[in-house]
């Protein structure tokens, strides 16, 4: 199915915090590449409650170019949450997201948009051919990751691919349904499912500032991949409750085996100990990990906002949350002076 449309919008989706620096290189990289390539280009950042000059050089940009659109959240909702907030608010016919910090080449887009448009796939994601930029350790947790996760994951993830990729409309109506408060975007772009395809880069290394993931948060990501996407680790323990119950029984027909042929003894304190301490770790893991959806589950139920917006240069500098609060005043006012 080949897409003919000709007066067709591109959206870029960049999700920013603290990246002044970046800005100016990444939008003369995007025009250089895309400038004469696309009918109708949309770059929109989503500032996720930067703390240096990020917002203010958006905004000068913004008055510059018509094609850059800012819109900034009023605090640091994480970047699933401002990823999430530029796909609400993107109007493109095809919707890319991607980092300021150019390792995601704009040149690999030509590519991504040929196969959307020439060959029709809904989607086409960049797999990183290689990760020199990376270190050792990184590039051997996340080949464990992708392992593991698409082993136990009812929705396997493409290895290596990232953010980056070119989304069709429909693609993404279908992922602003998707209402989970804790995002795990790698798996909720593939869960739609549709015609999907790679298209294999060399991603460089930054060009400028420093990621603003650390081992830690990269820890937490890879469980929130894993418990949004996954039942097994829940699932597991009832495998080995059930192997443990089946070795247990066993041993108490030795234990009473002995008993009836050689009489009674005493266990050992050593023996005894070790078994109420391997047992009490094992409870207290399996209390964890159950602890893990359900506090997931108290998440959702209160049903909060992902993110709020407290500017999008397209609809002016106040947000719809301020004119809310705004008219709610200006009500107030007037009944206050028609009740004096």
């Amino acid at each position: 199915m080949e897409r003919r449309q000709r007066d067709w919008m591109l959206s870029i989706v960049v999700p920013v915090m603290n990246e002044e620096a970046a800005i100016a290189r990444f939008l003369e990289a995007v025009d250089r590449t895309l400038g004469d390539a696309v009918p109708q280009l949309e770059i929109l950042f989503v500032d996720d409650g930067s703390t240096d000059a990020t917002l203010v050089t958006l905004r000068e940009r913004a008055a510059l170019d018509p094609r850059t659109r800012v819109i900034s959240l009023t605090r640091n909702f994480g970047k699933e949450a401002a990823m999430t907030a530029g796909l609400d608010h993107a109007r493109g016919d095809a919707v890319v997201p991607m980092d300021v910090d150019l390792q995601d080449p704009p040149e690999v887009i030509l590519e991504f948009i040929r196969l959307w448009r020439e060959h029709g796939y809904d989607m086409v994601y960049g797999i990183r051919g290689s990760r020199d930029e990376d270190t050792q350790a990184k590039r051997t947790s996340a080949g464990l990751f992708y392992r593991f996760f698409n082993r136990l994951a009812e929705t396997p993830i493409p290895s290596n691919a990232g953010d980056f990729r070119l989304m069709d409309r429909r693609v993404v109506e279908a992922i602003k349904r998707l209402p989970e408060r804790n995002r795990f975007m790698k798996g909720l772009f593939n869960w739609p499912g549709y015609r999907c395809t790679g298209v294999y880069y060399n991603r460089p290394a930054r060009e400028s500032g420093e990621s603003k993931f650390n081992f830690w948060k990269l820890w937490n990501f890879a469980i929130d991949g894993f418990v949004s996407f996954s039942t097994w680790p829940l699932r597991i323990w009832m495998y080995f409750g059930a192997v443990i119950a089946g070795l247990a029984f066993l041993y108490i027909l030795l234990l009473v085996g002995r008993v009836i042929v050689v009489g009674s003894d005493v266990p050992g304190y050593a023996s005894l100990m070790t078994a109420i301490l391997f047992f009490g770790g094992m409870q207290l893991l399996s209390v964890g990990i159950l602890g893990e959806y359900v506090g997931r589950l108290f998440i959702e139920a209160k049903q909060r906002p992902l993110y709020l917006i407290a500017e999008d240069s397209l609809e002016g500098k106040i947000s719809l949350e301020a004119k809310d609060s705004l008219e709610a005043k200006a009500g107030l006012v007037d009944e206050a002076s028609r009740t004096s």
